[in-house]
């Protein structure tokens, strides 16, 4: 079961839940109340079922190019130690897509079948990240189609389960949330520069540089906050969801190493700390919202 959870990668999870939480919120906030918990039950496990499967897709697909090698910084990574054969991850692989995929009907049978397209090229999106004949992540594509999946299409979606409508206010939220979620993968990429070069694995950060995707982190945790703050402002949000500015302070120590570090072992606690940044963000913000009702 470690070996599993370890596959799971747990650190990345934080960018699956805070969407979801964030989106329901703000129609909680919209509606008064929560017109639909079954579908944010859904929406939130099926949105960590495509993480989970993203992860082992990547561990599985890595490992097979052999970006995965002896020397990177990371964790360790399941298929390329041995640890669990490929076919297996494999497997689990699609058994994470397939469950998500069945929630993705229910939650269609909700708010139509609008869901059903998102559903599919969200699994589509996380399996090509390092899978398929060209994988987006080999091309530099990464940051992008997690700013896309874990911020706009996440969070407008959770919204839309809820009231089958979209609204700027979950909009410039998407934003905030995206940009945090997309500093996760920067961090990973930082700490794995070298080992991607190596592997003809051409990442932003190996395409940027060391010294440039650093300064991109930094960008994206300032610009996340900025984002939040501006868009409760203008969209007539409760007073109260600048709370989730209480975790600005969070961020210093993971700029500090990101910035001035290169060591596989701060880096990692680097990334657990960004995903700490996104979650109590994500989670103060959506208790500001609800409470603002």
């Amino acid at each position: 079961m470690r070996i599993w959870l370890n596959a799971a990668r747990p650190r990345t999870l934080p960018a699956a839940i805070a969407p979801v939480l964030v989106g329901t919120a703000a129609a909680v906030f919209a509606a008064g109340d929560l017109p639909r918990w079954g579908g944010f039950v859904a929406a939130l496990v099926a949105s960590i079922l495509i993480q989970i499967g993203t992860n082992l897709a990547n561990d599985y697909s890595d490992a097979r190019r052999g970006a995965d090698s002896a020397d990177r910084l990371g964790p360790v990574r399941v298929t390329s130690a041995g640890l669990i054969t490929p076919r297996r991850v494999l497997t689990a692989t699609w058994i994470a897509f397939g469950l998500a995929a069945l929630l993705g009907l229910y939650l269609a049978w909700l708010a139509g079948w609008i869901i059903i397209v998102v559903g599919l090229v969200s699994i589509a999106a996380g399996f090509l990240y390092t899978g398929g004949p060209k994988p987006y992540g080999y091309a530099g594509l990464g940051e992008l189609f997690v700013f896309l999946f874990f911020g706009l299409v996440s969070v407008n979606g959770s919204y839309y389960v809820q009231l089958e409508e979209l609204a700027w206010l979950p909009f410039g939220l998407s934003v905030a949330i995206g940009l945090l979620s997309t500093a996760i993968l920067v961090v990973n990429n930082v700490r794995d520069i070298d080992s991607d070069r190596r592997a003809h694995k051409n990442t932003l950060a190996v395409r940027m540089g060391r010294d440039k995707t650093r300064r991109l982190y930094v960008f994206l945790i300032l610009a996340a906050f900025f984002v939040l703050a501006l868009t409760i402002v203008l969209n007539n949000g409760p007073w109260l969801a600048l709370i989730g500015l209480i975790a600005i302070p969070m961020a210093r120590d993971p700029i500090a190493t990101v910035t001035g570090r290169t060591d596989g072992p701060s880096l990692n606690k680097a990334l657990a700390g960004t995903g700490a940044v996104l979650g109590v963000t994500a989670l103060l913000t959506a208790i500001g919202l609800v409470l603002g009702t």
